[in-house]
């Protein structure tokens, strides 16, 4: 078979490659089924891209949709005094504005310092109270972030474990979050320091030459290599920004799921652990007794609606050993259901787990990931194993 298209054809259609080799007295009732059997696939292969594709795009826009419904989008903007961190940001207020995407919140540093009663000069200086005002950013910025809002973070940000606190936030929250680095040339460094010396004596808590020379040494670029900043866009002086590409980066891409450090523990009944204890040892009681009377295969559990496959030289102790490290995962990992009507299945499974060499829980695991991308392909009923 092969397919075959045509200019005057609009779907692709199935035909039979002759074979040289064929007799030319053929007869005329087989070249009727064969011409039968190429407009029945024709037909067929029309009406199925005609069925699905519809609902492939459907689904696309679905996705769409969902992924900006989710979306709390975060922008940080990084770089050093005087490279046009403020105008960026209200650039970018004005085109997600205009955009119908929403309120957008910009948290501004300057606005911070001066809230506090502080110059510039001494938050920059003084470790505890630029630590104090970076601490008042942080915590704006995770009120304003809702599903309805942008916020814009305008602020040095030069401290590269800031920007991580502020990308770890963002994963708790779900959202999405892309780095707007305001860089300078050596020449606008130089004009903007000459600039700052001048105006040094209009005031005392203005930045003066020495601090500015301090955060350009302490700045720590943003690197596209490390994923707190990616996605990440350079700007220089007045060149324009890419807008379309930033808010590609926003509002199309899925945000990354929060990890297990970023989660909550999930909300359990006061009992839980009393629960647990309880029943993972009405486990263990069964298979000792079970072995005791001289059982050596699968073992019923009853709460579990199973068979434990436990090896029967597996002594007590090995058991209670087990049960002792499935405790101590369920209370520290938040992976784990909390109901307790599923946790004599979840520890069954754990103690045949338990006693598996690594090469047969790996393909055990494939054999799984397998049979599950086979049920989300085709909707077919997984095995109970």
């Amino acid at each position: 078979l092969y397919f075959r298209t045509g200019p005057d054809t609009t779907s692709k259609s199935f035909a039979i490659k002759p074979n040289p080799t064929m007799s030319e007295e053929a007869s005329d009732s087989e070249s009727q089924d064969i011409q039968e059997h190429n407009e029945t696939v024709r037909v067929l292969s029309a009406g199925l891209l005609q069925i699905y594709e519809p609902k492939l795009k459907e689904v696309k826009e679905n996705l769409k949709e969902l992924i900006t419904f989710n979306s709390m989008p975060l922008i940080v903007i990084t770089g050093l005094p005087g490279s046009g961190k403020t105008t960026r940001a209200k650039e970018l207020e004005k085109y997600f504005t205009e955009a119908g995407k929403g309120p957008v919140h910009i948290v501004s540093e300057a606005e911070c310092i001066e809230r506090s009663g502080y110059g510039v000069r001494e938050s920059f200086n003084d470790p505890a109270k630029e630590k104090q005002i970076r601490a008042s950013l942080k915590s704006e910025a995770m009120k304003l972030l809702t599903k309805s809002a942008l916020v814009i973070l305008d602020g040095a940000n030069y401290i590269k474990g800031y920007r991580y606190e502020i990308y770890c936030v963002s994963k708790n929250a779900r959202t999405t979050q892309c780095t707007l680095y305001c860089a300078m040339t050596l020449e606008q460094r130089n004009a903007r320091r000459e600039e700052i010396v001048k105006n040094d004596a209009a005031s005392a808590h203005a930045l003066d030459g020495g601090t500015f020379d301090a955060l350009c040494q302490r700045y720590e670029e943003p690197q596209d290599s490390s994923r707190w900043d990616r996605p990440l866009f350079t700007v220089y002086g007045d060149e324009p920004m890419d807008l379309s590409r930033i808010n590609g980066a926003l509002y199309e891409q899925a945000p990354l799921p929060p990890n297990l450090a970023t989660q909550n523990m999930p909300l359990s009944a006061t009992n839980f652990l009393f629960e647990l204890d309880k029943t993972t040892q009405t486990i263990i009681d069964q298979i000792a007794a079970a072995r005791k009377i001289g059982l050596d295969g699968p073992v019923e559990i009853p709460q579990a609606g199973m068979r434990a496959e436990v090896p029967p030289t597996m002594s007590v102790a090995q058991l209670n050993r087990h049960r002792r490290q499935f405790l101590n995962y369920v209370k520290t990992h938040t992976n784990v259901s909390s109901d307790i009507k599923k946790i004599p299945a979840i520890f069954t499974k754990a103690l045949e787990i338990q006693e598996l060499k690594v090469n047969q829980c790996a393909t055990k695991l494939q054999q799984l990931h397998y049979e599950e991308s086979l049920v989300a392909s085709s909707k077919r009923t997984p095995r109970k194993s």
